[in-house]
């Protein structure tokens, strides 16, 4: 009967115990939750603070973008090891687990690690900026939309977006088309042999003294290039504003076709002329 009461004695114990540790763990839980969703609205609001403060400062695009990408990873990893904390995951074993795996996850993110020094050498020398038209060696090119911690985001001509890797953007040749005010462009039209070259060249310079767009210092040039095969090559060089560029390129082009054929000057085609004995 003793044993009886014993047995009782200790199972209720052992419920209590339970009970206690149930709670306690509930307990736990339940404030996790409530520190995560309200941190997480607080790194919302965080975010949006420091944002506005980069705007307001005036702060150039591209160094918006990175810092805010900086900023937002640093606060969520300090709301991850709170609610660690709050769970009762003792920090310094957690952050002696962390060190201890360190040397495979430093090689796992050795290319992060790569891309993320290169975003600081992007903004540091600044080769590019938000809103430049770029091409690099990588083959990736388009207009930067955001330079991030670890990508650089571009938004090609058909309107792809291209995360290329900030490590090889800072590592290889990029060019860089929006840098500079002016650009050149670079016409090469064939004419059949037998036709007035001086003719040809007075209709071309007409045309290049008609278009406003095409700036008259530099110079541009209007020379003979090349007999070829089968046509006189002359070499047409402009300059123009930047943004003009493409404008001028494809109505150069239509303007000089629609011209040529009006004064009767024939775009020569390739031809073989065969011999009989």
């Amino acid at each position: 009967m003793f044993l009886s009461a014993d047995l009782g004695q200790q199972f209720s114990t052992v419920v209590n115990r339970l009970i206690d540790a149930g709670l306690n763990l509930g307990e736990r839980i339940l404030g996790a939750l409530i520190i995560l969703i309200i941190g997480r609205f607080l790194v919302m609001w965080l975010n949006r603070l420091f944002a506005k403060i980069l705007e307001r400062r005036k702060v150039e695009a591209g160094v918006q973008t990175f810092l805010k990408s900086m900023v937002n990873i640093l606060l969520m990893v300090m709301l991850i090891l709170a609610v660690i904390g709050k769970l009762g995951i003792e920090l310094t074993g957690f952050a002696a687990l962390l060190a201890s795996a360190g040397v495979a996850i430093g090689m796992a993110l050795s290319g992060n690690l790569q891309n993320f020094a290169g975003g600081l050498i992007i903004l540091l020398f600044r080769p590019y900026k938000v809103g430049d038209y770029i091409e690099s060696a990588t083959g990736a090119s388009g207009t930067v939309k955001e330079i991030q911690i670890f990508h650089t985001i571009l938004v090609t001509a058909d309107n792809k977006v291209v995360y290329a890797p900030n490590g090889a953007m800072s590592s290889s040749v990029v060019t860089n088309y929006s840098c500079m005010d002016t650009r050149r462009v670079d016409f090469t039209f064939g004419v059949e042999y037998g036709v007035d070259y001086q003719k040809v060249e007075s209709i071309l310079r007409d045309i290049i003294a008609a278009d406003q767009r095409i700036l008259q210092t530099p110079s541009y040039t209007v020379e003979m290039v090349e007999l070829a095969a089968s046509s006189v090559n002359v070499v047409v060089r402009v300059w123009v504003k930047s943004s003009d560029y493409w404008d001028v390129y494809f109505s150069m082009n239509k303007t000089v076709y629609a011209t040529f054929n009006k004064e009767g000057i024939d775009f020569p085609f390739p031809q073989l002329t065969v011999h009989q004995a």
